[in-house]
């Protein structure tokens, strides 16, 4: 597995699924910026309270990494997510409700670390599917 895909794979095993959040100095640059659906989320700080937002909102979140394309500085790759709203916290109330979704990410690197980060993050089907918004018309 070369270094992106390592990189990658520990930012999603080891913070979004385990919640170690203490892996987020190590493995961001300082001035890491994510431009999310939810608006750009700048720096590290930022980036832990997302993800202790969405644990605290999907605590059996887990995501996995796939498909991943890098050259030089960039990569991109798919992120599969799965889990159940059981919590408040993404600006709804719980639903109980499961999801799957597949969103496409585009990241920058220097060092070692990630740097920016471009994603949709599947919301749209995700709020479809636990209820928040209605299906899309055939």
């Amino acid at each position: 597995m070369g270094e992106v895909q390592a990189l990658l794979r520990r930012i999603f095993d080891e913070i979004i699924n385990e919640g170690r959040l203490e892996a987020v100095d190590e493995l961001f640059a300082e001035d890491y910026i994510d431009h999310g659906p939810m608006g750009d989320i700048e720096g590290r700080d930022e980036f832990k309270m997302l993800v202790t937002q969405w644990r605290r909102a999907v605590p059996d979140v887990h995501c996995s990494v796939e498909n991943v394309v890098t050259d030089g500085q960039l990569a991109g790759w798919l992120v599969r997510t799965t889990g159940t709203h059981t919590g408040d916290g993404l600006g709804f109330p719980a639903t109980g409700k499961p999801f799957e979704t597949v969103s496409a990410n585009l990241g920058r690197l220097r060092d070692g670390r990630a740097v920016e980060h471009w994603s949709e993050q599947g919301m749209l089907p995700m709020l479809t599917q636990v209820g928040v918004l209605p299906p899309p018309a055939r």
